[in-house]
């Protein structure tokens, strides 16, 4: 039996004979990766929170500064200051330390750039910068802030990595920089993406985080307001109250336009780009849409842009609208985009997801410990000078003996022990003497030395009460913060709206007015109405459509693009449908069967264009049933439609749109109709099944409803239709008005002769209606040819319909706009 392995033994790096360490691998790899993490997290892709620099920016930045190309000295090759960095501070390959070095000189990239650039740095066009060889930069007057201090024992400093020279493990960072340029970087398991700020705004936080370091987080967002890109553009308020309170937020960017006339057309200007953005991109993408018919009312493209300033100038089609170009320009290219803004930075060294207030207390918290150490390294420079000048003015009292004190030493060494040993000075103070030039020994000399004595005296007690006191280097903090604002402080370039809003497929849809044509076999189609006016400039003209055999267009209206279609089946569903969403068809085309676009199988009933919702909604049944619902209950649209109406096994026959001062007709298929006030039907909810509307007959129902306007009725009469293809029209005034849920009054006499009922229709002399068979056999009549008669008759012989049963009446829509319409 084996024996148990103790699980130390296991865990246990064992080295055998030949110098191989056995080691568990699940360990090893654990170990290495997370060194390797930490490394990427650390050392390369994550800003320090206290300068907002990477490690490779601060090495290029302190490298330049050792190099001495402070601004307003001439600039040198880019390839020694690679060369320099690379081979002093990070060994990392020359292409990640240009590819940093050009963008810290891009005044599109940071917002502030850190470098001056002389040359190809690249454009916004994506263009790359030149061969290092070629180009020559120096550090920016900005940067200096970052520096400054950094010889006055300021910041850390540590080795670098062959231990020849040391490196700052952070710059001393008078400059806000995390806030002002933001940075981008993509870690081991993490990243981060800071926007950029404007620095008068970032600025006024931080004194005001100084004067009330309890201020509340909401106080400093509205003072910084947003972040402020280096290309302006415009962002929405949305998502930055986010960013700021918890370190996450997504913001939108879009860019800014202009409209102009160009040759008596609209142009749309682009002079603004969203952050990030390829110009080249942004127009090759423009020019694919343009290919594609997406964005078909443009008719050319130019880049006209110099300087660094853009103006991309994109020419309209006569009478296009430019709002509905720029809504396609929003939706389908980089003209609008998001910036996901995490705001995560190394804090002393660790990884932080930081918030606004965070990142301002960290920057006032390490610029405390700079003017602290400053002061310090100050005062301390200033003692030593002070000691000297003390050991001087000591010397200096009796010359005389002094010279000869020094004349009588044998050499050097005892002159400096007779200093120390009679005058009572210290080892320094020996030194300044011998060292001290004869022309010192004047009378005014001794003055200078008196007055400098007095002044270090006096400086020594104000830095010692700065040191003491945490109050007095927040205000120093405080007036350098003012003085920044003062030399490099600017206007926000990025405006803030309240809310830029996604951009829907409604706004996508130029907004135009539109024939409808609906068939009775259910075929759909949209025509252009400007398409239709002109077919009508020589007269009467023809809308028409290659139908099938027997169909008709059952209903015809015009309405918006943007309106919304409510389609009624029998069975009592609603559905929705955009104007936009039928497809144009040319003016002989069939359409489409109106179910596909609604994936239903029901017969539609009524189709109703709506463009706000308003009014009560009337609903009648096969049974007599009536129900009114106000039109707001179906102003939310549902992709499944809704039950309009609770029917019980009954057959929603049509629906209509009231204000509430109309009359209602019903008419039944044995001949009888009712009249009665709209108002006599509540309103009521959309499950309810309704009321009675007209007291029926064994085995008879409702076969149309007709809307009456009190005040209109003049020369209006109803025109009833039968099976066996009679008709009459009968004044609308012979109906008495009566109460709801009566049995009514005669409509027509029905017999074997003519019929039942097939429906009624509201008609006046300039209408015609189209009269349908089952067999498919289509009429047109015109009302002049039927004459008015009474309510208790048969009516006259309409179409033939021997061995055929008329099954339909439409009226036709007479006119569109003011202009008449043929079938």
């Amino acid at each position: 039996m084996a024996s148990a392995i103790d699980p130390k033994e296991q865990e246990k790096k064992m080295q055998n004979e030949k110098g191989i360490v056995e080691a568990e691998i699940s360990a090893e790899m654990r170990e290495a990766y997370i060194n390797y993490a930490m490394s990427v997290i650390v050392a390369r892709a994550l800003p320090a929170a206290e300068d907002g620099l990477k490690p490779v920016q601060r090495r290029i930045l302190y490298a330049m500064n050792a190099m001495s190309l402070d601004y307003g000295k001439p600039t040198k090759k880019c390839a020694r200051i690679v060369g320099d960095t690379m081979g002093k501070f990070h060994p990392h390959g020359d292409v990640s330390i240009y590819d940093s070095l050009v963008r810290m000189a891009q005044d599109f990239s940071l917002r502030y750039p850190l470098v001056d650039g002389q040359g190809n740095f690249g454009s916004v066009d994506g263009d790359p910068a030149a061969a290092m060889r070629y180009t020559e930069a120096r550090l920016a007057k900005i940067s200096g802030e970052l520096l400054e201090d950094i010889d006055k024992e300021t910041v850390k400093f540590r080795p670098n990595f062959d231990n020849s020279v040391e490196e700052p493990d952070v710059l001393p960072g008078k400059l806000p920089n995390l806030l002002l340029n933001g940075a981008q970087g993509i870690a081991v398991g993490m990243t981060t993406n800071l926007p950029p700020h404007n620095l008068t705004d970032t600025a006024n936080a931080i004194i005001e985080y100084i004067e009330k370091p309890d201020v509340k987080i909401e106080r400093l967002i509205g003072i910084i307001q947003g972040p402020d890109f280096p290309t302006g553009g415009q962002i929405s308020r949305a998502g930055i109250e986010d960013l700021y309170k918890l370190g996450k937020g997504s913001i939108i960017i879009k860019g800014k336009f202009t409209t102009e006339k160009i040759r008596s057309k609209d142009a749309i200007i682009i002079t603004e780009l969203p952050y990030q953005v390829n110009k080249a991109e942004l127009i090759k993408t423009i020019a694919e849409l343009m290919r594609n018919k997406k964005l078909q009312d443009i008719s050319d493209i130019r880049d006209e842009s110099s300087k660094g300033k853009i103006r991309i100038v994109l020419e309209l089609r006569r009478d296009a609208n430019p709002q509905f170009t720029i809504n396609n320009l929003l939706k389908f290219t980089n003209f609008q985009t998001k910036f996901d803004g995490i705001m995560l930075a190394l804090v002393n060294g660790q990884p932080k997801l930081l918030n606004l207030k965070e990142i301002i207390a960290t920057y006032v918290r390490h610029r405390q410990d700079v003017v602290l150490k400053r002061t310090k390294y100050d005062f301390k420079v200033a003692s030593e000078r002070q000691h000297i000048t003390e050991g001087l003015l000591i010397a200096l009292k009796d010359i005389d003996s002094l010279v000869n004190l020094i004349k009588k030493s044998a050499n050097t060494t005892i002159a400096f022990e007779n200093l120390q040993d009679k005058l009572k000075l210290s080892k320094k103070q020996a030194e300044a003497i011998l060292d001290m030039k004869l022309s010192k020994l004047t009378h005014l000399e001794m003055e200078k030395l008196k007055e400098e004595n007095e002044e270090l005296k006096v400086k020594m007690k104000e830095l010692q009460k700065i040191i003491d006191s945490s109050k007095e280097i927040l205000e120093i903090i405080r007036k350098e913060v003012l003085e920044l604002r003062r030399v490099y402080g600017d206007s926000r370039r990025t405006t803030i709206f309240e809310r830029l809003k996604e951009i829907t497929e409604k706004e996508l849809i130029m907004k135009k007015d539109v024939i409808l044509t609906i068939t009775q076999k259910g075929y759909v189609k949209r025509m252009d109405i400007k398409a239709y006016q002109e077919q009508k400039r020589g007269g009467k003209g023809v809308i028409g459509a290659d139908l099938a055999t027997g169909d008709f267009v059952k209903q015809l209206m015009t309405c918006s693009t943007h309106d919304t279609l409510l389609l009624f089946t029998s069975r009592g569903r609603l559905y929705w449908l955009k104007a936009y969403e039928i497809p144009e068809v040319a003016r002989y085309g069939k359409g489409r069967p109106i179910v596909n676009l609604l994936n239903i199988q029901d017969e539609i009933t009524t189709v109703m264009p709506v463009k706000e919702f308003k009014g009560s909604l009337v609903m009648v049944t096969q049974k007599g049933i009536i129900k009114r619902v106000n039109m707001e209950m179906f102003s939310n649209p549902r992709k499944g439609g809704v039950n309009a109406i609770n029917l019980n096994g009954d057959r929603l026959i049509d629906v209509e749109l009231i204000e509430g001062n109309e009359e209602l007709i019903l008419a039944t298929k044995e001949g009888n109709a009712i009249r009665f006030k709209a108002s006599e039907v509540r309103e009521m909810g959309r499950n309810a099944y309704g009321v009675t509307g007209i007291k029926l007959e064994k085995d008879d129902i409702v076969v149309g409803v007709a809307v009456i306007n009190p005040g209109k009725t003049k020369d209006i009469t109803i025109l009833t239709i039968t099976e066996n293809g009679f008709g009459k029209r009968t004044s609308v005034d012979e109906y008495r008005l009566t109460g709801r849920a009566c049995k009514g009054v005669i409509n027509i006499n029905t017999s074997e002769r003519n019929g039942k009922v097939v429906g009624i229709e509201m008609v006046d002399d300039k209408d015609s209606v189209i009269v349908t068979t089952g067999k498919g056999i289509v009429i047109r009549v015109s009302m002049k040819d039927i004459r008015e008669m009474g309510r208790n008759t048969q009516g006259v012989k309409i179409i033939k319909a021997t061995g055929d049963k008329v099954t339909s009446v439409t009226k036709v829509q007479r006119t569109i706009e003011g202009e008449e319409i043929d079938e």
